[in-house]
Formats: structure tokens, sequence, C-alpha cells
């Protein structure tokens, strides 16, 4: 029978569906990757690695994927909106994670979601090479993979990042850029919620009171109406991303074509960072992300807002 190339990690290539297969590594591919083992694209000797959470350092010291530091969102994204952190503060979390625009990073989080939100700001900052792990924490936990306790790796900081900063500020728009392509005869804002999200039965978030979602935006699918972290329309039951080909045939569906431009957005950015994640594996051109999201759409009164259903 032929082997999976999921199961080898020496595999040349473990999703030939995707351009950029290497940015998508299997748990099989980290842990021999950590054991010193013979890899397809194997990480140079300084690479690092990263769980990502949110107030989740108490359960990493618990357990975590050896080697890893630990990489809190609450360092990338402020309130009240939950935007990205300002570029100077971001810059400084990247330099003090010993990570410069030439770093090979491996991210994952016990919510993948997380990672993701990490691996986009990532990309925008300009850091060549990020990957991410399928399916997370979850998955690697699932194949029997080790686990150990204690504090984060502390990793060498760096002086430098080593390339102009934001290297990639396409990848990110706010507000007026979101209004903008909206009007634009090649663009569109893609809305990554919940059906009861999209057409205005529930928020999604108990921090955001407004229902409904952004006129002219497209849907494009994210998971279970009733959990907003929930991307179950684009993950195996596994938690790992589905073929690419079903992902894309979502998206046209709902006409969402890869030759427009196009940015993702959810309620406040996390669950839009793993479609755009997925979108650049695929090498869609034109993508970015919204940063603000339902978040500041349904916070500033000048904003329409359309609700698709009589009950909300």
């Amino acid at each position: 029978m032929k082997s999976d190339p999921h199961d080898n990690p020496a595999a040349p290539a473990f999703r030939p569906d995707l351009v950029r297969w290497r940015q998508l590594v299997t748990p099989a591919w980290l842990a021999a990757a950590l054991a010193g083992e013979p890899v397809a694209e194997a990480p140079p000797p300084d690479w690092r690695l990263f769980e990502v959470g949110c107030g989740g350092a108490a359960a990493f010291e618990q357990d975590h994927i050896p080697g890893a530091g630990y990489i809190d969102t609450n360092q990338l994204e402020q309130a009240p909106l939950w935007n990205k952190v300002c570029d100077q503060a971001l810059l400084r979390l990247l330099l003090a994670c010993g990570i410069r625009h030439d770093s090979t990073v491996v991210l994952y989080g016990r919510n993948n979601l997380a990672a993701a939100r990490a691996a986009h700001l990532m990309l925008y900052a300009g850091v060549r090479d990020v990957r991410l792990l399928d399916g997370g924490y979850a998955l690697w936990q699932a194949g029997g993979h080790p686990l150990v306790a204690g504090a984060p790796r502390r990793y060498p900081g760096v002086a430098r990042f080593g390339a102009p900063f934001p290297a990639r500020p396409d990848y990110l728009i706010g507000i007026t850029q979101a209004r903008a392509l909206l009007q634009a005869p090649d663009g569109a804002l893609v809305s990554i919620r919940t059906w009861n999200e999209f057409i205005g039965k529930i928020s999604g978030y108990s921090y955001i009171a407004a229902r409904g979602d952004i006129p002219g935006a497209l849907w494009g699918r994210a998971g279970n109406d009733d959990d907003v972290n929930s991307m179950s329309d684009f993950h195996r039951p596994d938690g790992s991303m589905k073929p690419a080909s079903e992902i894309c045939q979502l998206w046209r569906e709902a006409g969402i074509d890869r030759q427009r431009r196009m940015a993702f957005y959810c309620g406040t950015g996390w669950r839009a960072s793993l479609a755009f994640f997925y979108a650049w594996l695929m090498d869609w051109p034109h993508i970015s992300v919204y940063d603000g999201g339902w978040c500041e759409w349904s916070g500033d009164p000048a904003n329409a807002v359309v609700c698709r259903t009589g009950t909300a």
C-alpha cells in the first residue's frame, strides 16, 4: 500500500496540493526535526519553536512540546479592538524572541488560531520562513509524541531584524482600506465567521454587542455555529487542513476568486489569520487581513450593517 506523505518526515512533499507545502509541517516532521533526524526541508540549526496562546502560560508549564518557547497573543494585539500592537512593539517582541527576517520559526497552539495570528503577523513583519504545525498541540498529542513540563525556552535575543520593517505591509489593512476594497471592482472583503454570525443571528462574542455583518462582504465560512473557535469547514476531523481543492471549491461557490484583491476578517482577527495562512499556502496573490474586523466595523455608527435574518 502506498504510504501517506503525512507519515513520512523525509518525504519530498507533505502536501503536493500546496505551493508553499514546506510551511505546513506535520507532527511526524516536527518530532523528527527535534530529534535531529533527516527531514525534508530541514530547518537551519538556529530555528525557533514557539507555542502561541492567550493567557496560557500555566497550561504551557504543565506540558508542552520539547524545546518550545511561549508567545502570548496579548503581546501581539491590544484592547479594545484587539488590533495588532504598533510596529515598534511587534519589532521589540520579535527581537526579544531572537527572530530576524531570515529566521525559521515553527508555531503551534492549543488553539491553533492563536498560532495563525502570530504566523500572519510574522509574515507581515517580513520573517521569511514561518511554518505552522498542522493540527497544533491536539494532533501532536494524539500522535503520542513527547510532552515536557517546565518553563518556556528562552532563545537569545537579537539586536536587529536585518531588513526593512514591516516588509509586507500589504498583508494587513485598516478600516479605510476595507471601505475602499468594498468599492473596488476587483476587491472583496471575506467574512470568516459562522453562518449565524454572518446573517446576524448572533454577534459571536461576549464583548461585541452588535449583530450582523458588513454589507457587500462575501461569506468565506468558518465552522460550527456555536463555537467561534471552530474552523471545521477548513479542517479534517483530526484538526488538520482539508485538501486545498475542497477549500477552493467552497470559496468559488461564494464568488471568492484567487485573482481578486481580498481581505479576510472575522471578529478580531484569529480566524481571518488562519484563512489568510491557508490562502498564502496556496499562493493566492492578493490577500490580506482586515485587522479590526467586525469588532471595529460595528463599533463605528458611520458604517452600514446588514442583518440577513428577521430574528436578529
